[in-house]
């Protein structure tokens, strides 16, 4: 019998994501001894991505109390939307700039980007959209999807693994008016580097003097300096009196990965300015997914919205933020007693689960297919991902790599 030609022959196999594809690997991996620092995951000393207790016992509240399981308005509910905002902006700012802020509910950080990017391409008049080089992976595929042209600005120096900041002054500043500018809020996705609060104001009367628009991905509040601090540059640009997006995350510092919960955040010049872009927000949601799903969103609410429980939730992001910290330390120590030649200090500076350490895309599959430690080609690690268990055969693999 001849084969019937179906209708999908001529779809093609699409290449695998840079990142999940190497998760799918580890997974399959017989190798007991391996390990995986590529996946953006937080996990404890054991390996394990932890439920906050927090969050536990705002699902236990939940549960008693949740009467219905009807749809959520297109952007979520006010009360998230009050919450998440003054998490991002701060209670004054966010009193000061009142009816100006609009919110939406969104599933996940990524959610929040591809929303604003649908409502930029609809809505402004440049498609042109500006990622730092390097930029997290999926940044390009989801401004891309949206119909926007990505192009790069300069940020980190290889050769010294460190931010270059005379370089990324001089390039920011060259961006036409109009055009929105992607800048990483705090834990900069992959390289670590971050911009200090002094850099954070001058790039800010940057934007308000040249013009550009600027949009935070906001996806590590507290996993930096703290709640507080991380959020210098975004309220530095809200302060300024620009219009601003802010795509906030709640999967890492909440630890609701799999809940897929978000908020996008627009910062307009007027009351009457917040009623138009509110009506283009709702037809950007209602083509994507018509209103966020309520789980998550209850849980952030419950968190946040109750002072005993939030209070708890800023020490649970401490104690994330510390062993992030420490476990920095401990592996550049253990490098160095090791007798590792090359000088990995930078990795004490750089802030978040992420770090460019500088090894090569064939070091990254020498890692992968010789030692069963996974690492993407690019050379970014998860700093989280290492444990007293697994350092001191890393730090023996990585001896015998680079020395």
């Amino acid at each position: 019998m001849e084969k019937t030609m179906s209708h999908f022959d001529s779809v093609t196999l699409a290449p695998a994501d840079p990142i999940l594809s190497i998760t799918e690997a580890f997974k399959a991996d017989p190798n007991p001894e391996k390990i995986n620092l590529s996946v953006g995951v937080f996990v404890d000393d054991s390996g394990v991505t932890p439920i906050l207790e927090t969050v536990r016992e705002a699902e236990k509240r939940i549960v008693k109390t949740n009467a219905t399981k009807s749809y959520l308005p297109m952007t979520g509910s006010p009360n998230y939307a009050a919450l998440t905002q003054r998490l991002c902006f701060g209670d004054a700012l966010a009193d000061s700039l009142g009816s100006r802020i609009v919110t939406a509910h969104t599933p996940g950080g990524t959610g929040a980007l591809r929303v604003a990017a649908d409502f930029i391409n609809a809505n402004l008049e440049s498609k042109n959209i500006w990622l730092s080089n390097p930029t997290w992976a999926n940044h390009k595929g989801v401004f891309a999807a949206a119909g926007l042209q990505a192009k790069s600005y300069a940020y980190f120096d290889q050769a010294t693994l460190r931010l270059d900041y005379p370089a990324f002054i001089e390039s920011i500043k060259a961006i036409p008016a109009g055009e929105v500018v992607v800048l990483h809020a705090c834990c900069h996705n992959p390289t670590g580097a971050d911009l200090a609060p002094a850099q954070w104001d001058e790039v800010a009367a940057i934007a308000a003097e040249t013009g550009w628009i600027p949009l935070l991905d906001f996806a590590y509040q507290g996993f930096g300096t703290d709640i507080e601090g991380d959020a210098h540059g975004v309220r530095a640009f809200a302060k300024s009196g620009l219009p601003l997006f802010v795509c906030q995350s709640f999967s890492k510092n909440i630890g609701l990965y799999r809940e897929r919960v978000g908020a996008l955040q627009i910062v307009t010049g007027s009351e009457d300015e917040t009623k138009r872009v509110v009506s283009q927000l709702k037809i950007a949601v209602r083509t994507n997914y018509s209103n966020p799903p309520a789980h998550g969103g209850v849980i952030v609410e419950t968190v946040l919205g109750d002072a005993e429980l939030r209070a708890r939730w800023i020490e649970e992001v401490a104690a994330m933020r510390t062993r992030i910290h420490q476990v920095r330390e401990q592996f550049v120590d253990s490098l160095a007693a090791a007798g590792v030649s090359r000088d990995f200090s930078f990795l004490k500076d750089q802030m978040g689960m992420f770090s460019f350490t500088g090894l090569t895309k064939e070091q990254a599959i020498t890692l992968r297919e010789e030692h069963s430690i996974y690492i993407v080609d690019s050379g970014r690690i998860n700093v989280a991902g290492i444990t007293s268990q697994n350092l001191p055969r890393l730090t023996q693999v990585l001896k015998g790599i680079l020395d």
